[in-house]
């Protein structure tokens, strides 16, 4: 793949492979910048695999790294992502009872810097009160429900012509997911070009439907609790005409649920659902009630690799950004999979923040080791470590208001001027 790339030849200090691992380093650093990278490739531990001139020192500047960042072609970051997830993946952990691995799927919005060519690419979203000011980035990804390993993610524009709709990536990222796996989605997934795609991939697939929609396929009428009947699901008018691609006799064949279960507030809810996976009735809610994992795994993505908001300048550079960034996700969950397994312990009881913090902290320890027998009692020190590093075991789910404390702002907040209002402003002017 780097076949006539001159800026990646097998002789410079930054090859390909040096500037992947620094990339992946800044997103499990803390702090993060160009500078730490540039020092960690002068001190630290990925020193010795750089090929420089006898006593020829390394140059603390950033401009360097930050060029080859940019010609670093987004196919290899891509394709280390690939690689990464399929190696770590190779001995997946089922649910009791499923015998095959599941995804689930969910979308968020990444924010980007204001830049032209971002604000272009990637316009901001707006409402009826004007514009944003920060570029907005549809991101849809797929995290394995025991692992927490994620497939590599897929993007798109939030707003502006080019905007996608998550329905319309889950398209692309069911081609990522592993051979047989399970997707499962909420009522955003819970329509028909989803289903074809999932049983057009050959995946299992557990969607929850809107009542609405529920009502629909039960011929008109709301499905009564405990009701599980098999149906034929065929597109609308609207959903051929949304989605071109599916054939005019297009069908999936499933089962309609529907539940009555109390929320966490012990307030009773109707559930409904449609799936091709042949399970007994009452796993069926069971196997939902994992779907919460994703929400977690989100946090630890945006706020732990830090990628709620990509700092890069163009769309080049954001796209490889959160390609590896997943990579470095997936490289922290391969170290809690591995202690979960030395550990006897279920992967989802660590604290991904924790196993961060040990993870570098211990990495320096590593890297400095001559021997197996002093790698082998890190390891062990390093066990030790994870075993107190579990998330609390509450008997109560506590829940807080969806409500945040103002922050002191000492200045205004600028707003976005919609062309009305400049227009009027120019006028007041003459």
């Amino acid at each position: 793949m780097l076949q006539d790339k001159s800026a990646f030849s097998r002789e410079g200090p930054l090859s390909a492979w040096v500037v992947i691992w620094l990339m992946i380093f800044q997103r499990l650093h803390p702090k993060g910048t160009l500078s730490v990278a540039v020092r960690e490739l002068s001190r630290g531990a990925i020193r010795r695999f750089v090929q420089t001139r006898e006593g020829q020192p390394l140059s603390a500047n950033t401009s360097a790294y930050s060029q080859a960042r940019s010609k670093l072609p987004l196919e290899v970051a891509e394709k280390v992502s690939d690689l990464l997830f399929v190696s770590l993946q190779e001995q997946p952990k089922t649910l009791p009872g499923l015998g095959r691995a599941m995804f689930l799927l969910d979308g968020s919005t990444l924010l980007l810097s204001h830049t032209p060519e971002l604000v272009k690419t990637y316009p901001p979203a707006r409402n009826q009160h004007g514009a944003s000011h920060w570029p907005a980035m549809r991101v849809l990804v797929a995290h394995d429900v025991v692992s927490g390993l994620a497939v590599r993610p897929c993007w798109g524009a939030l707003d502006g012509e080019a905007a996608v709709s998550e329905q319309g990536l889950a398209k692309q990222i069911l081609e990522r997911l592993p051979e047989g796996a399970v997707a499962l989605g909420d009522r955003n997934f819970g329509v028909f070009s989803v289903a074809y795609h999932t049983q057009l991939h050959n995946h299992p697939g557990l969607f929850r439907l809107t009542a609405l929609r529920a009502q629909k396929l039960n011929g008109g009428w709301p499905p009564p609790a405990k009701t599980d009947r098999r149906i034929r699901w065929t597109p609308t008018r609207e959903d051929r005409r949304s989605n071109p691609e599916i054939p005019a006799d297009a069908f999936v064949e499933g089962r309609l649920l529907a539940f009555k279960v109390r929320d966490a507030i012990g307030k009773w809810q109707k559930l409904y659902f449609f799936t091709t996976l042949e399970l007994p009735a009452d796993q069926i809610p069971n196997l939902y009630g994992y779907r919460w994992n994703i929400e977690t795994d989100l946090r630890s993505l945006k706020r732990e690799v830090r990628l709620h908001m990509l700092e890069a300048q163009s769309p080049a550079m954001v796209e490889k950004e959160l390609v590896l960034g997943v990579a470095a996700y997936n490289l922290t969950r391969g170290y809690i999979n591995q202690a979960a397994r030395a550990l006897a312990l279920d992967p989802r009881q660590f604290s991904f923040s924790q196993a961060q913090d040990t993870i570098n902290a211990f990495l320096p320890a590593f890297a400095n080791a001559r021997t197996d027998q002093q790698r082998q009692a890190l390891m062990q020190e390093m066990l030790q470590v994870f075993a107190q590093s579990k998330l609390p075991q509450r008997r109560r789910r506590r829940r807080f208001p969806r409500e945040i404390w103002p922050r002191p702002c000492p200045f205004p907040k600028r707003k976005v001027a919609t062309k009305r209002k400049a227009a009027t402003a120019k006028k007041g002017v003459a």
